[in-house]
Parts: C-alpha cells; sequence; structure tokens
C-alpha cells in the first residue's frame, strides 16, 4: 500500500525522501490563481498525483467562474497526464441557495463532456457549504448518478473533509463504494474542528479530533493509496504511524 504526503511542487522528490514517502501529491502552479500549470516536466522515480488549484468550481451558475474553472481543469488534466501523474484531483464545488438544484449537476455533466480526460480526474468530497456538490453522501451519490459514467473519473476520499462535513468515518469506505464503486485515493488527515463542523482545517495524524484508529481503519479498507495533507512538520511521523500500523 504506498502512502505519502502532499509536497512542496518545487522539488516533491527530495521531499519524498525526506518523510519516506511511497507516492506524493502537489501542484502544478499556484493554488490560488486562475493561471495555465506553471511546471511541465517532473523528475520523480515513485508515482506522484496532482491536485488542481482551489479556485475551480465546475458548478458555480457564475459564468466568471465556471467557465474559467472549466479552462484551468483541463489545461491541469493535460498537463498532468503530460509529467505522468496518475489522477488529478478536483474539489466538488458547490452553487448558491439562488440556483436550481439541478443546476450544478448539469455544469459537472457540460463539464466532462467538453473536456479531454487523459487521466483519471478524481473528485474529492469537501468539508462544508450547505449547497456543495459533493459534502454529504447523499450529494455525492446525487453527482455520481449525473457524472459516473464517464471514462476515467474516480474518487477521492478526504477523511478530515467527511469528518466536519458530519459523515461518521465508521464504515465510510463501504458507504461511498456503494455509491461510486470506487475509492482511487485517500487524503488521510486528522482535523482540528470538531464532527459536523464545516471546518476544512487540517491536523496531523495523532493531534486532531479524530481517533487514529479510525484514520487507520479507513486507509486499510480504502486499499488504494493515501496521502496525508497535513502540517509538514508532523508529515514524517504520520507517513510513520500509518506504515507502522499497517
Amino acid at each position: 500500500m504506498q502512502i505519502g504526503a502532499h509536497v512542496d511542487r518545487e522539488d516533491p522528490a527530495n521531499a519524498a525522501k525526506e518523510r519516506d514517502a511511497d507516492v506524493v501529491q502537489f501542484f502544478l502552479g499556484d493554488p490560488q490563481s486562475w493561471k495555465a500549470p506553471t511546471i511541465t516536466e517532473v523528475t520523480i522515480d515513485i508515482p506522484f498525483f496532482i491536485h488542481s488549484p482551489y479556485v475551480v468550481n465546475v458548478a458555480s451558475a457564475n459564468n466568471k467562474i465556471r467557465i474559467p474553472s472549466r479552462k484551468i481543469l483541463d489545461q491541469h488534466a493535460q498537463a498532468a497526464a503530460k509529467v505522468g501523474a496518475q489522477g488529478l484531483i478536483v474539489h466538488g464545488g458547490h452553487t448558491t441557495a439562488q440556483d436550481s438544484p439541478t443546476l450544478g449537476l448539469e455544469n459537472w455533466v457540460k463539464t466532462f463532456e467538453r473536456m479531454q480526460r487523459p487521466l483519471p480526474i478524481l473528485i474529492e468530497n469537501t468539508a462544508g457549504g450547505d449547497f456543495a456538490m459533493a459534502r454529504r453522501l447523499e450529494a455525492i451519490a446525487r453527482l455520481w448518478d449525473a457524472v459516473g459514467h464517464f471514462d476515467n473519473v474516480g474518487f477521492c476520499l478526504d477523511t478530515c473533509h467527511a469528518h466536519a462535513g458530519g459523515e461518521e468515518l465508521l464504515g465510510i469506505v463501504e458507504r461511498v463504494k456503494a455509491i461510486t464503486g470506487r475509492i482511487d485515493l485517500v487524503h488521510c488527515n486528522n482535523s482540528r474542528d470538531v464532527f459536523d463542523s464545516g471546518a476544512d482545517r487540517h491536523a496531523n495524524l495523532a493531534a486532531g479530533t479524530i481517533d487514529p484508529d479510525l484514520l487507520v481503519a479507513v486507509v486499510k479498507a480504502a486499499g488504494c493509496p493515501a496521502v496525508v495533507e497535513t502540517p509538514s512538520a508532523g508529515q514524517a511521523d504520520d507517513i510513520a504511524l500509518l506504515k507502522s500500523r499497517l
């Protein structure tokens, strides 16, 4: 089982060695920018995933958000495939109270109809928002009914997001797989905040409000690569904890 971490994009190979990581994840550009990827070549001898920018929200009704979101997601998909990534992670996004309940689903469908998917696009569950596309499992089920049939579409399960989003971690792998049929990557993070807080604040595995035994159980049950997106100073310990328990 591959265990690793989200690391700085400048030198992921060295960061992996420092952490004893079997797999890493990083950005190809500024995660808060609408600009195209700035990294076009990666030299690393272990598997890696790319995370799309945080600004992406293809579900939005706002043309000034949705259209550039589609563009930058496609740019990152092409770039991630070119550098040899295992997959591209993207957040599910959200709509607003003023929008039709089905609008976000329709916008996701149009996104996948119009973009090439040269590598798996992994939709990640999110922590907060009453109108989020992938916070609670019932919303994920609606989204999967709409887009799950597309080729090269997968799922990334974030443990902090699930906990903060109001989903119990005990048995969550089975409940997710009953919807999506798959989990391609686990973001194994503890949470600084309480259950159903809606707050996306990660903690190192032994330092948050989630029992570390539950985190280990999720990774074990998922049986896929797992990366920690925890504070960097403790990532080596987080990886060591998972490896020792698994």
